[in-house]
């Protein structure tokens, strides 16, 4: 079970584990440990999350989503498989917490009188700056 906030609690079932030689230093230890951890959970077929949150987790995601609808984290930063299953968890709970948060909606605004005639006062130098530009008229 892994636990996000006080509401969602994840199911052993929805979170698979796969162990892997790492790569990176490590001596001799890296050719015979398998420190990386491949961790794997099913958020399209999770009952835990709303379809809103699973829309913003897959965006999250990003080449870690899945055709099949998981989500793959893989973590070897560390020589301990132990510290490195820690790393995954926390990066997948971070993951999960950010996409629970729903953007503010943007409210439209009118611009301002004093920023519509700043605007077009810029373009107003912008244009006579590019007439200035172009052929030379030689005097007669």
């Amino acid at each position: 079970m892994l636990r996000i906030n006080d509401e969602i609690t994840l199911a052993d079932w929805e979170l698979s584990e796969n162990f892997t030689r790492s790569s990176g230093p490590g001596g001799q230890n890296v050719n015979k440990v398998e420190t990386a951890v491949e961790l794997r959970f099913e958020a399209e077929r999770s009952p835990h999350l709303s379809g809103p949150v699973k829309t913003r987790l897959k965006r999250l995601a990003g080449r870690r989503w899945t055709l099949d609808g998981a989500i793959v984290i893989r973590a070897e930063e560390t020589r301990s498989q132990i510290r490195n299953r820690e790393l995954a968890r926390e990066r997948l709970v971070a993951m999960i917490r950010a996409a629970l948060v729903a953007p503010k909606r943007r409210i439209a605004t009118k611009p301002t009188y004093g920023s519509q005639k700043r605007r077009l006062a810029a373009k107003a130098v912008r244009g006579t700056v590019k007439s200035l530009r172009g052929k030379v008229e030689p005097d007669e």
